[in-house]
Order: C-alpha cells, then sequence, then structure tokens
C-alpha cells in the first residue's frame, strides 16, 4: 500500500462483461453514430491515478452515468469520485476528457461532470473540466500529461 493513499482500501467492483456489438450494412456509408455503450467502451479501461485499477472497477464510472445525443452531437459523462475529498478528481476528469477528444470524432461536445453531492468541490472541479482554457494549460503541464499517458495506457491483462 503506497503512502499518503486518499482513499486507501477501495472498494473494488466487477467489470461487466463486454457485449459485442453488431455490424449495420449502412454503418460505413451514414454519417459515424455513437451511443452510450461505445463511450463506455472506450473509457472504461482508463486506470484510476492512484490505485491498479480501472475506473470501471472501481466504479467512479458507469455506462448508466453516460448520456449521448448523437444528433446534437454531444456527450456527458458524469463520475462519481471514490472518496468526497478526493485530490485526482481533476486529474480523473482529465483523463476521460483526453480520451474522448482522441476517440471520438470531432464534432462532438464533451461535458465531464462529478456526480451532484460526490465532491467536496463539485462545483470547481466542474468549471476546471469544462474551461477549455484550463484544459489547454493543464495539457501543457508535461508532469499531468505524462501522468494522464499513464492512466490511458493499455493493460493486457
Amino acid at each position: 500500500m503506497a503512502p499518503g493513499l486518499i482513499n486507501a482500501n477501495p472498494v473494488i467492483y466487477e467489470k461487466k462483461e463486454r457485449r459485442v456489438r453488431s455490424v449495420d450494412d449502412n454503418e460505413y456509408t451514414a454519417a459515424e453514430s455513437i451511443d452510450q455503450l461505445e463511450v463506455f467502451d472506450h473509457i472504461r479501461d482508463i486506470k484510476d491515478p492512484e490505485h491498479p485499477y480501472s475506473l470501471e472497477e472501481l466504479k467512479v464510472i458507469t455506462e448508466d452515468a453516460i448520456e449521448v445525443d448523437d444528433k446534437l452531437s454531444y456527450v456527458r459523462v458524469t463520475f462519481t469520485p471514490t472518496v468526497e475529498h478526493c485530490s485526482m478528481a481533476t486529474v480523473i476528469g482529465l483523463c476521460l476528457r483526453v480520451k474522448l477528444m482522441r476517440s471520438l470524432p470531432q464534432r462532438y461536445k464533451v461535458d465531464i461532470k462529478v456526480a451532484p453531492g460526490t465532491h467536496a468541490t463539485e462545483a470547481a472541479v466542474n468549471k476546471q473540466l469544462n474551461d477549455k482554457e484550463r484544459v489547454a494549460a493543464a495539457l501543457e503541464n508535461p508532469n499531468l500529461v505524462d501522468m494522464v499517458d499513464e492512466c490511458l495506457a493499455p493493460t493486457y491483462a
């Protein structure tokens, strides 16, 4: 156990079984459509910055906490930190944002939110995660980018 962890003993949940997506004949001719399951599949394996578990295993993200409006090109991901004073909430939100920026078509507007009532500084975290200038500034910090890349690195377990 690493010293100084905010949540030294998080509850670990079982991962959901991955579902096989059916291929629509029109998939290659129509504009790319995104749904809740696809967004969840993109972010479910992001690693927690403090623990060797995925955000799905810690129930920081769930499929039900993702909203997609394909017609309006809008995605909202609401995440739940494991403790209300989690110091890594902004890093987790930044990881979610970066993963979706890299994975979704550019036409999508992405909002990342902390679930209401689950973090002591919820409003400040939400403001920081959805402010383009703050996100851009964070992504200019090489230490922060290294941390995000480490959380987004694929695991082959």
